[in-house]
């Protein structure tokens, strides 16, 4: 039965498939998102600018261990899609073996430099004096908590590639719902201020870890956690970093890219500048996230059909999803321009300078929102079948080739609306990089799938 289900990847039909895997994701990451907001709404309300800055100035570190989830996660979810196409089931459970202890290593390491250096660490992502007490007390708990954020994610990955996606939704929701119940009782009812918003985070995604280990354990699962797969082979671990490094490399850039925001926004305009970027960059991944869990979807139907050789049904996915994608942004776009005040007051209704900072700046910063949901999704094609080189290429193309340079000239032309326009200016030039790449690479999947057709 089982085995009939990642069967289905090559069989059933590709839009239901993607409804099937593809929903119970984007419920997922859309609810990750709003826990997001609803926390910074509750730091917010109950501590003011300095509290959101200081969720602000610990995000990158957040985004540091993510990368670590996701480089052995997604690096082992795709090789194991792979393996199911070719009907290797036991060298799929072997590669989650590796990612088990690979994740636990991982996390182990995060919280032990996270700990040591907390005040470097800070102070590097851009907390100034008054903001680094606040950055402090809630970065402290997450990094103690490191091994729930990492473990679950990289697990829950593993649990969609096998074709149980509404199980990893369930495991996302576990956490995203306990984190909103928990939140306002740690915040406001026992007064914990930052330290008990990150409490509530980390409470959720322990009993999200539990949930999701004991799923490998149980009948649902098509793959098992067994003891003789955590013996590391080192050409296997090799091949999981070298497939899962481009999504591993855009996460790592995205919190040096955050640093280096949150000094250009400290030196043009201050804490306030910090603050906004705090409900800004919510927002934008609130209308983004749905284009990763739309991804989180399609790469095992991709790599699944790409590994059992049906690139018709490949072409098709990709192109289901990136119209799917392009819709999710728009629908951003159209938010960010038509009710910018009416967004910035969800986190505060009594700082008019806040609100009038992000009113401005979220215009700007979305400017070009409905082209980021092709690049996200045809970046991320080229890791879904196994090509890390392109996919590194062309995710780092948005946050590095163009945005690095853009935060870092605009500003002296334009000064803090130099900031803001940085991110439209790397949206538009990273989508035209990668519409080349995807039209030559797609140019070749119809030459192999015409030459195989020939040869039948």
């Amino acid at each position: 039965m089982n085995s009939d289900r990642s069967a289905q990847l090559g069989r059933g039909s590709v839009p239901r498939l993607l409804l099937q895997f593809a929903t119970p994701a984007i419920v997922g990451t859309m609810s990750q998102a709003l826990y997001t907001i609803i926390d910074r709404i509750f730091v917010g309300r109950a501590i003011g600018e300095d509290g959101i800055s200081g969720v602000t100035v610990s995000f990158p570190f957040v985004l540091v261990a993510l990368a670590f989830s996701m480089l052995v996660g997604f690096g082992a979810t795709t090789l194991i899609s792979i393996r199911l196409g070719e009907r290797k089931n036991s060298e799929a459970e072997r590669i989650l073996g590796h990612a088990a202890v690979l994740l636990v290593a991982a996390s182990l390491l995060i919280t032990v430099l996270g700990l040591l250096f907390l005040d470097s660490v800070l102070r590097f992502f851009g907390a100034s004096e008054a903001v680094l007490p606040y950055a402090r007390d809630y970065l402290r708990v997450l990094a103690l908590g490191s091994i729930f954020q990492v473990v679950s994610f990289g697990l829950n990955a593993a649990v969609r590639g096998e074709g149980n996606p509404w199980i990893a939704m369930f495991s996302i929701l576990i956490s995203v719902v306990l984190n909103a119940v928990l939140a306002p009782i740690f915040i406001f009812g026992f007064s914990w201020g930052m330290e008990g918003a990150a409490l509530a985070t980390v409470a959720g995604q322990a009993v999200s870890t539990v949930w999701v280990v004991a799923h490998f354990f149980g009948r649902a699962s098509v793959l098992k956690l067994r003891l003789r797969n955590f013996r590391l082979s080192a050409d296997l671990c090799l091949a999981i970093f070298a497939t899962g490094s481009p999504t591993f490399l855009m996460q790592l850039v995205a919190s040096l890219l955050q640093s280096l925001l949150n000094h250009q926004l400290g030196v043009y305009g201050g804490d306030l500048a910090i603050a906004t970027m705090g409900i800004i960059f919510p927002v934008i991944m609130f209308f983004a996230m749905p284009i990763f869990g739309l991804n989180q979807g399609a790469q095992p139907i991709i790599g699944y059909n790409y590994g059992a050789q049906r690139y018709d049904r490949v072409k098709k996915a990709l192109e289901i999803a990136i119209l799917v994608a392009s819709g999710a942004t728009a629908l951003g776009f159209a938010v960010a321009m038509l009710f910018p005040l009416q967004v910035v007051r969800l986190f505060g209704q009594s700082d008019q300078d806040l609100i009038a900072s992000g009113g401005h700046a979220i215009r700007i910063a979305m400017a070009m929102m409905p082209l980021v949901g092709f690049q996200i999704v045809s970046s991320s094609y080229f890791q879904a079948v196994g090509k890390p080189r392109q996919a590194a290429l062309l995710m780092l193309s948005r946050q590095v080739l163009m945005l690095v340079p853009a935060v870092i000239v605009l500003p002296r032309m334009f000064g803090l609306d130099g900031v803001w326009a940085s991110i439209p200016t790397a949206d538009f030039a990273s989508s035209a990089l990668t519409g080349a790449c995807l039209l030559f690479e797609l140019r070749h999947l119809r030459d192999r799938h015409l030459a195989m057709e020939q040869a039948v």
